[in-house]
């Protein structure tokens, strides 16, 4: 397979902030524009840092004083998932229709079974894929 560049497959459509934007306005932003990252930006527009939705997980957890909500708030309850005999092309499929970073795999006897993410599926990719040429 031909290699293809990152230029040809990267977003250019970011959602940037400054490093003095109150957390709560990021994540308006994360939420409002469907992303899992804001690029914090300096004046000149030079990259200065990257809030992730993974970032918002540690605020959580590291809030005092809780909040001690359940998750039952916020859970989504009508799962898209995949089975483990699906294609992971499938599984791409819906992860990219659905925008979905995780998919949980379950099985009809069991219940869930595993989790299929994107990291997983990018690693197959890494590992089925030929080596780029070194220059020697």
């Amino acid at each position: 397979m031909e290699d293809i560049f990152v230029a040809r497959v990267m977003s250019t459509s970011l959602h940037t902030v400054g490093r003095d934007t109150l957390v709560e306005d990021a994540g308006q932003v994360m939420l409002e524009n469907n992303i899992g990252s804001v690029v914090v930006v300096g004046e000149h527009n030079e990259l200065e840092g990257i809030l992730t939705s993974t970032d918002f997980v540690d605020i959580v957890a590291q809030s005092h004083p809780k909040a001690e909500t359940t998750v039952e708030r916020y859970m989504t309850e009508d799962v898209v998932t995949a089975s483990a005999q699906d294609s992971i092309r499938d599984a791409a499929d819906t992860m990219i229709e659905h925008g979905f970073k995780h998919l949980p795999v379950v099985d009809e006897d069991e219940g869930v079974i595993g989790m299929v993410s994107t990291t997983d599926l990018a690693s197959y990719l890494s590992r089925v894929q030929s080596p780029s040429p070194v220059d020697e």
